[in-house]
């Protein structure tokens, strides 16, 4: 790609799809150590979920991941919405719902939603 930090900058769409593409990497690694797998949601609304990691005992968390701070208040409500339309009747409740940044530190939102620098995920 020959990316250069002054060329991800001009293109900041293509960095995010980058971040995106290796934090994905990343819980699929971890998710594998787990029996896990890492899923992507879309329905027809055009709701849409970076990450859904589910367990083998049907536990399960969604990853939404921004490329800077000012998109964690969209990043979370995309989460909530995510969760109210899930039935947790048959699939139980998440037992995470966190937004993936660069890097910064990491914190719960009064929401419930946690903020997760990059560099925390791990096992």
């Amino acid at each position: 790609m020959r990316a250069t930090p002054q060329s991800l900058l001009a293109d900041l769409r293509l960095a995010g799809f980058l971040l995106e593409s290796l934090v994905v990497r990343d819980l699929r690694i971890l998710a594998q150590a787990t029996d896990a797998r890492v899923l992507q949601y879309r329905d027809n609304t055009g709701l849409e979920v970076d990450a859904v990691v589910e367990h083998a005992d049907g536990r399960w968390a969604a990853f939404e991941v921004k490329l800077g701070s000012a998109y964690i208040e969209e990043a979370a409500n995309t989460l909530l919405r995510f969760a109210d339309r899930i039935d947790t009747s048959r699939v139980g409740a998440p037992t995470a719902l966190a937004v993936v940044v660069p890097g910064g530190y990491g914190y719960r939102r009064p929401d419930g939603v946690s903020v997760l620098p990059m560099a925390a995920l791990g096992p």
